[in-house]
């Protein structure tokens, strides 16, 4: 075989892979193991935060805030009650997948927020796009900011949400004032700080003070300086207690 057809037949390889004359006569198992193994179209177009995998990343989505600005997020379960996720600045949505995950396989609809900085209308977004897609009752849980912002929004959004969940959520953060928030809530809210955890702990029994008009609002304040979410995953029974919450009220 001379040189140039030796390079025309490479250069053929090289552009179609699936021809058998490429694969040196062989049955196809390297292509259909490639073929295997290679995302769809719908999953290589996903955000996949850098922590998604797998059948993880059909539940990545994209919804609108109340400004109409795009929010991506993780929505995952079938339940008819929702629970929007939103996490602390130091972190994104990862931080809440696991927790997700477990709480859509107890029976919830779930919608865990990737902070585009608009905090409130991204959450009242994401409660809206849990409605349209089948929840009749919403839940509002979140972290430092994400805690303060849901307080917030919870003031805000109808018809009312179910309940709240704020993590260490700060009485003031960034514009947001929860202490203005919350003595308008009716609703059960859920108050939750570490005693170490400097200000964000007087935050928390400043706002529970303030919460006078909530039924079911609960004030828990547990060991060490956990703060946040990492509260939850350093504390399995706090998380516990938080799960039986979210049941008792949504």
């Amino acid at each position: 075989m001379n040189g140039s057809v030796r390079a025309a037949r490479a250069l053929a390889c090289a552009g179609v892979l699936a021809l058998s004359a490429c694969g040196g006569g062989g049955d196809g198992g390297d292509d259909a193991d490639a073929a295997a193994t290679t995302a769809s179209p719908a999953e290589s177009a996903a955000n996949d935060f850098g922590c998604l995998a797998g059948k993880q990343l059909k539940k990545s989505t994209t919804f609108e805030d109340t400004e109409g600005n795009e929010v991506d997020g993780y929505e995952t379960g079938t339940g008819t009650t929702g629970i929007v996720l939103s996490h602390q600045s130091n972190n994104d949505v990862c931080s809440w997948i696991p927790s997700a995950d477990e709480l859509a396989a107890a029976g919830y609809r779930v919608l865990a927020v990737n902070s585009n900085s608009s905090e409130v209308p991204e959450i009242e977004g994401a409660a809206a796009r849990l409605r349209k897609d089948g929840a009749e009752k919403v839940v509002l849980m979140g972290a430092s900011k994400g805690g303060t912002a849901s307080l917030v929004a919870a003031s805000r959004i109808r018809p009312a949400v179910a309940a709240v969940v704020s993590l260490s959520g700060p009485g003031l953060y960034s514009g947001m004032d929860a202490t203005e928030a919350v003595p308008k809530l009716t609703m059960p809210v859920y108050l939750l700080a570490a005693s170490g955890d400097g200000q964000f702990a007087d935050d928390a029994r400043t706002l529970h003070k303030l919460a006078k008009k909530s039924h079911g609002e609960k004030l828990e304040m547990v060991a060490g300086a956990a703060h946040g979410s990492d509260i939850l995953q350093q504390q399995p029974s706090v998380w516990d207690e938080v799960k039986t919450f979210i049941k008792s009220h949504g």
